[in-house]
This record gives C-alpha cells, structure tokens and sequence, in this order.
C-alpha cells in the first residue's frame, strides 16, 4: 500500500465539526446536545426540499452522542483535529426573527396571520388592544345580559336590604349592594316573593313619587290577581297572604284594592311604612322586568342570599373573592 493512503481511507474522519453544526460550545452537556439539534432541525425542516443540511444534523448529533466518537473528535491524533474547521462560524440557532416567522407560519391564531407583514411593536400594539377591547366587550355582555350590580340608596326594601345613614329610614352605615340575575326570567315566570329590579312605569311613577327609573321591590301580585291591603295586611284573591319578611313597626295602617292585569306584576317594599309602589303608581308590564336579585354581596358582614339558598355571610365570602368594586347602578 503506498505510502499516506490509509489516512485517506480513515471511516472515522469527519469535515465539519459536528460542535459547529449543531452550534454548541465543546463543553455542552447531551440535553444541550439534544435540544440544539432539535431546533436546528425544526428550522431547517421549513420549506419543500431540506437538502443534504438534515442529514449533516443528524451526523453530528449521532457523533457527539456517541461517547466513543464524541471521545474521538475531542482527542487529537498526532496534533491534528479530525474534523476541517469550518471556514464560516455557524449561528447557534435561529435568529428571533426566524423565530418569530416560524412561530407565526405554525400559529392557528388568525390575529397573528393578519398582522404577520406589521413590525413587531406594531404587531404587540394591536395584539394589547385587541385583548383590552376584547375584556371590556365581555363585561359589557355581562353586565347586559347575565348579571349587574346595584346600589340600594332608600329605605323601602328595610330591613332586607339596607341603605346608608344618614338617609330617612336607613339602618346601616354603608349601603347594600346586589347582584341582579339577568337572564333568569328568559326561562321562567317571576314568582311571588322574589326581590326583583325593574323599570317604573315613568309618567305614573313621577306623578305618584316624584321619581322614575329603576327601582328594587318584592314581587306580590302576579298577573290576574287581586291585591287587596287591610290595616297593612295583604290578601291576594280573598287569601291573606304570609310575610315573615316585614316587621311589625314596618307595616302601615293604609287600605284599599288593586286588580293586575295580564302581563303586568303587582310589586311593594319590605317597609311599607317608606315605599313608594305599585300601590300609588300602578302594577309594572312584563318588559320593564330586568332581573332577580339573588345575592347581597357588599359589605362583607352583609353576604347573604336572597334567591338560590340561605348562607351565612361568613361562608359568602369565598365568592365575594372574583368580585371587583367599580361604579354601580342606582336603584331605588
């Protein structure tokens, strides 16, 4: 065999430093190893024809998890590396614009699709106000037609719900507020006795009280009934009815007769001592129904039910925690 033949034959000879390829330091351990040629091969995978680029991957990456050649690539033979330094020094991975194309061509989200040719600031710019947009359309929707907060400013609903001193009649130092269910009656009739908030007939409401807009009562006389009130006692068609709900110093000595027409409901205050109602301004039409109050969620020492099923305030608190204080509706 003629003489410098055999190192031209060497299997274990390398031209690249498989260190270079796969763009890690000589010290790395095989994790690095690994999840450098995995992200080298996710980038390079991207388009139709890879080329011979893969293949030089995956050489390296067998050569450097393989302790035997990883040995052999770090160990010199006579002074000499057996691999050919590379003449151009690869990147260690793709650069964040690479990145960032990649992650958009694989991204399902239609946002990133569409602002994919935008700068990047411009492209976090939008994505912010969408998302911000996006909430405050949700609490919106919310608000609309699942649940709104109220404030009880008077005294007609005492003691059930409690208005603020120093106002006529109020017994507490900070005012209750409620949370109106607003899409319970899209499934249901209101039933007698729930504490329901609606719209006032306005022109009867401000001849009788001076005041319209949305008021929070007690539901008592349903549609084609008579109510009927006798010394501050109610009968509905001849049959008194029972409020365990009204104290005695709360009741007033007034009399008189009302019939509710189809559609419309017959509401009153818990004090009828201070309510202004159904009784001076007339029963409400169904469409002026906004939802049923079933839960008192401010102060803390007032958390109670009103609808679902009765807690202490104490174990109220575990959903008073999601809750957020922002300005509340008025009723009265």
């Amino acid at each position: 065999m003629a003489e410098g033949t055999e190192s031209s034959e060497n299997p274990t000879a390398v031209t690249r430093d498989p260190y270079a390829v796969l763009g890690v330091s000589r010290t790395a351990s095989l994790a690095e190893i690994r999840e450098a040629y995995w992200r080298q091969v996710r980038f390079h995978s991207m388009g139709n024809e890879p080329g011979l680029r893969l293949q030089e991957l995956r050489e390296a990456y067998e050569t450097l998890t393989d302790p035997a050649r990883r040995a052999a690539v770090d160990s010199p033979v006579d002074g000499e590396p057996t691999y050919a330094p590379s003449p151009v020094e690869l990147p260690e991975g793709p650069t964040p614009a690479q990145r960032d194309a990649e992650r958009r061509r694989r991204s399902r989200n239609p946002l990133d699709r569409l602002t994919a040719g935008l700068p990047r600031p411009w492209r976090i710019a939008i994505d912010w106000i969408v998302t911000i947009a996006g909430a405050i359309l949700i609490v919106l929707a919310i608000k609309e037609w699942v649940v709104n907060p109220y404030r009880i400013p008077s005294s007609s609903m005492e003691p059930t719900l409690h208005c603020a001193r120093p106002g006529q009649g109020c017994e507490a130092r900070l005012s209750d507020r409620v949370l109106a269910n607003r899409f319970i009656y899209h499934f249901r009739s209101p039933h007698r006795g729930e504490i329901i908030v609606f719209n006032t007939p306005k022109a009867a409401a401000e001849a009788a009280c001076n005041a319209s807009g949305t008021f929070v009562k007690r539901l008592i006389g349903l549609p084609g009934e008579t109510v009927k009130e006798k010394d501050g006692f109610i009968f509905i068609n001849g049959k008194q009815l029972q409020e365990r709900y009204i104290q005695a110093n709360r009741r007033d000595h007034q009399s008189g007769t009302w019939f509710v027409p189809k559609g419309h409901y017959f509401f009153m205050g818990d004090n009828r001592r201070e309510s202004c109602d159904s009784r001076r301004w007339g029963s409400v039409p169904r469409k002026n129904i906004i939802g049923e109050v079933f839960m008192t969620y401010w102060p803390p020492n007032r958390i109670s039910f009103h609808a679902i099923f009765p807690l202490p305030w104490w174990l109220g608190l575990g959903l008073l925690a999601p809750l957020r204080r922002r300005k509340r509706s008025v009723v009265r």
